[in-house]
């Protein structure tokens, strides 16, 4: 069996059976289907991108630990299927959800037009105070652009949300994103000292444990 420290393990292996961090986040991709969640979450954990669509089916999941503000923070980012059929599959993975990214395709106006309706689902089955951040992907793909980032912006403000356009592809702002979504989550927990929310603690814990029995808010 391959060793934490094999260089065979892509490094999303090795977050995953790392067990030494200070505080676990919950993340979800959600979106219509083919909006590039899964392409996304792979160029962020494991810096690869493949042109090939497989439609995820249910739910998947990558780890990534990252260092923001002298805390070792280990990020649980959840791959949502966006077909209906797996709708009340992927809602149960919402509860103990810190933060969200919502996506949609640039080039696809339908999937724009979703973005209501997906963050009506993250109030109704998220925790309360569960940050979103609304990715308009696929902005390579300038020419074939069907939704204004204007009124993507605007959007985002209605909702409360912040916005970025960025591409899997050409590794545009995928970085950035997540890391504005931790930015952001710490953020709040700072301003909730009672730790209200969701985020664990450091403990031995399976990728489905996501009780809110001993969490804490951050102190990143």
């Amino acid at each position: 069996m391959a060793s934490v420290n094999d260089s065979r393990l892509k490094p999303s292996q090795k977050d995953a059976a790392d067990q030494n961090f200070d505080y676990m986040f919950k993340l979800l991709i959600i979106g219509n289907s083919s909006v590039g969640k899964t392409s996304f979450l792979f160029r962020y954990a494991d810096d690869t991108f493949t042109s090939a669509f497989v439609s995820t089916v249910g739910i998947d999941f990558k780890v990534k630990t990252v260092f923001r503000n002298n805390k070792r923070i280990k990020l649980q980012i959840w791959d949502t299927a966006g077909q209906e059929r797996y709708r009340t599959i992927t809602t149960a993975y919402y509860r103990g959800a810190m933060g969200f990214l919502l996506m949609y395709d640039i080039t696809n106006q339908d999937s724009f037009n979703a973005v209501q309706d997906w963050a009506t689902q993250i109030k109704t089955y998220s925790w309360d105070n569960a940050q979103v951040i609304l990715v308009g992907n696929k902005c390579d793909l300038e020419d074939d652009r069907l939704v204004p980032a204007e009124d993507s912006q605007r959007l985002a403000q209605e909702l409360g949300f912040q916005f970025f356009e960025a591409s899997a592809k050409d590794n545009i702002n995928v970085k950035q994103v997540f890391e504005c979504l931790v930015d952001v989550i710490c953020e709040k927990m700072n301003e909730s000292m009672d730790g209200d929310g969701p985020v664990s603690k450091h403990k031995d814990s399976s990728p489905q444990d996501t009780s809110s029995e001993g969490h804490s808010g951050c102190a990143c």
